[in-house]
């Protein structure tokens, strides 16, 4: 037996930031496609000169790419959707926390988020449901 479902997608969302969502989308589900080591390593160098991200703009990026995509929308699109927040949250200058792990609970999943200001963006969980394997914060600007 089935359960009937639908997908919650994000109304709202101005044209200018879907047309942006659009434009990250390919690289996002591209980038999904390689191994966790080159995600890490793609991620690191794209942060640069980047500032943490605020919650809102987070949030602001996630909801674009769920508007534009129904795989990110979907309950198997969290790494394509992570992916695609980041870049375009690096589009306008900032940088979420970007990480990937597993449930704190049993059964056994993975999952990647994005995070800002140190809790999960729009996760629908407690903050400490998901253990962090590999994590892309934004990166340390230096003065020179």
């Amino acid at each position: 037996m089935t359960t009937p479902s639908s997908l919650e997608r994000p109304t709202g969302v101005p044209f200018a930031r879907r047309l942006a969502a659009r434009l990250v989308l390919l690289p996002a589900l591209a980038l999904s496609l390689l191994p966790p080591r080159r995600i890490r390593a793609v991620l690191e160098l794209l942060r640069r000169g980047a500032a943490p991200a605020p919650a809102a703009r987070a949030r602001g990026a996630r909801d674009a790419m769920c508007a534009v995509s129904l795989r990110c929308a979907g309950p198997k699109g969290c790494l394509p959707r992570s992916l695609g927040a980041a870049l375009l949250c690096r589009l306008g200058g900032t940088w979420p926390t970007w990480c990937t792990g597993v449930r704190v609970v049993p059964p056994f999943t993975a999952h990647a988020w994005i995070e800002a200001d140190g809790r999960p963006v729009d996760e629908g969980v407690p903050d400490d449901y998901f253990t962090r394997l590999i994590v892309v914060p934004a990166a340390n600007r230096t003065a020179r």
